[in-house]
Order: C-alpha cells, then sequence, then structure tokens
C-alpha cells in the first residue's frame, strides 16, 4: 500500500522540528512536484562515520524506508524522500529523519 504524500504545510510543520534538515529537488523531483529531506553530519573520524552509517542502516531496515548516503571521510549526508509516492515526502520520511537525529548525537556528529 503506497503512502500518501504531506501536503505543503504539513511538510513545513515536521521540518520545523528537525533543525538542520531542509528540502532539496533533483530535477525528476521538481517535474513531479517532490523534494527531499537532506542533511549533513560531520563526525571525530572516518570510522565514527561509518559507525554511523551502520547505524542508520540498522534504523532503514527496521523502518523498511532507506535514505539516499553518501559517507565521506568524516561526514555522513542523507537525502530522504518516497520513490513509491512519485518522490513526494510521506510520515516514513520524517520518521526516519527523526530517528536518524535521535542516534545521531551518541556517534559524536554535528
Amino acid at each position: 500500500m503506497p503512502l500518501e504524500p504531506l501536503s505543503q504545510k504539513e511538510v513545513e510543520d515536521r521540518l520545523a522540528e528537525l533543525p538542520g534538515w531542509s528540502l532539496a529537488e533533483t530535477a525528476q523531483q521538481a517535474a513531479a512536484s517532490g523534494s527531499s529531506l537532506t542533511r549533513s553530519y560531520r563526525l571525530g573520524s572516518h570510522y565514527a562515520a561509518t559507525a554511523l552509517v551502520v547505524h542508520i542502516s540498522q534504523v532503514q531496515q527496521e523502518l523498511d524506508h532507506h535514505a539516499e548516503i553518501t559517507l565521506g571521510y568524516d561526514t555522513v549526508s542523507l537525502a530522504v524522500c518516497t520513490h513509491s509516492a512519485g518522490g513526494a515526502l510521506t510520515e516514513r520520511d520524517f520518521e526516519l529523519a527523526r530517528r536518524v537525529e535521535e542516534l545521531a548525537p551518541g556517534h559524536g556528529a554535528v
């Protein structure tokens, strides 16, 4: 069962609860009126960044929802949207972002 896209107002309200997260659009999403939740974290080392990615992967498996993750030397960047909703944002995207926000400080992410 596909998830329903959130309205612009719902997206803005939920985004206000996630400091550090923002909206970004790909060309494909712009054509479909979609966007992604994005956030980058800086960590103390490559090892810490890798550990954060592994932890995020566990959460993604629990939620059965997966972000685009980019691992740099000491950075982790995420882009989250619901592909089955045409690249729009759904409640599941915000749940994943909230869960990542909860676990990131434990890895020393800023």
